[in-house]
């Protein structure tokens, strides 16, 4: 194991203890109850959904199937739980709640609430904002996923998030100032009031089902298209997502009878630059301006179609 790599390990083996203690994991009892973590994780599978067989039980708890088979026996013996064959199927066995299971669910799910919203409140709106991105980009990267990349036409909800995702990745990344949201609003904002759907598209990326990144293709004239606002992820980068935008807006300004295809950038977008160029983009126009807090160089690239 490389130097770095043992660096990284220890870094992340710290947080995980950090976080084992935040949660209580190695508590004896969660949140003053009389259930341990695992028990607890049970409770909350069985509570916020149907009566579940016990495969999918096992499946959502991660459980071994001796561990769970213990913790259900134990859960039988305080009247909290009930197991039946299925009636689909009937080798398989369903648990579900016992009225007494759905009280201590429901009492171990507000304390939980109560828990987690007294640790937010000590944060100020800003910072509390920062962690539930954080706490959303740790579970987008962990998490198990099919890599599925599916592009949709943007819809009502769309518009806001592309507006609020470029505000705060390109303060985090770059350090542009709020003048460049405004600009992205202005945008976005006059596409959502008024754009004709056979000149003019929206699209959003989406990978495993989360929006991932999103594009525009307006009208510039009768013969030009503009394609703006290109956008992806951090934790979707790598799934050539940014390419797979910039093709799915060509096409359809092909299709849509446009001559050529434009976009304004900043030649220190290096992604977004690299991406174009794999298009065929060519760059006609550059210079020096001031803009989102900084000194800059604007940049015009084109495509013929």
């Amino acid at each position: 194991m490389s130097k770095i790599a043992t660096e990284q390990v220890e870094r992340f083996r710290a947080f995980n203890r950090f976080h084992t203690r935040l949660v209580g994991a190695l508590d004896e009892h969660l949140l003053d109850s009389p259930y341990s973590l695992t028990e607890a994780r049970v409770l909350f599978e069985l509570g916020r959904g149907a009566p579940l067989e016990i495969r999918e039980l096992r499946a959502r708890s991660g459980l071994d199937a001796g561990y769970l088979s213990r913790i259900l026996a134990a859960f039988e013996d305080r009247g909290l739980v009930a197991r039946e064959r299925s009636t689909a199927d009937a080798r398989a066995v369903v648990v579900s709640l016992t009225a007494a299971g759905r009280a201590a669910y429901r009492e171990l799910d507000r304390a939980s609430a109560a828990e987690n919203a007294q640790r937010l409140e000590r944060l100020a709106p800003a910072d509390r904002e920062r962690l539930l991105r954080a706490a959303e980009e740790v579970e987008a990267l962990l998490e198990e996923r099919s890599g599925a990349v599916r592009i949709r036409t943007a819809g009502t909800g769309d518009y806001g998030w592309m507006v609020e995702r470029h505000g705060v990745l390109y303060a985090d990344e770059y350090g542009w100032d709020a003048t460049f949201e405004g600009l992205v609003a202005e945008i976005v904002g006059g596409f959502a009031r008024s754009h004709d759907p056979q000149s003019e598209r929206a699209w959003i990326a989406e990978l495993d089902g989360r929006r991932a990144g999103c594009i525009l293709c307006v009208r510039e004239d009768d013969e030009t298209a503009k394609l703006r606002v290109l956008l992806v992820e951090p934790w979707a980068r790598g799934h050539r997502i940014g390419s797979r935008l910039v093709d799915e807006c060509l096409a359809f300004a092909r299709a849509a009878g446009y001559g050529r295809v434009v976009l304004w950038t900043n030649d220190v977008l290096a992604d977004a630059r690299r991406i174009y160029e794999r298009a065929g983009f060519a760059l006609v126009a550059e210079g020096p301006h001031r803009a989102f807090g900084h000194d800059l160089v604007e940049q015009t690239w084109s495509l013929e179609l």
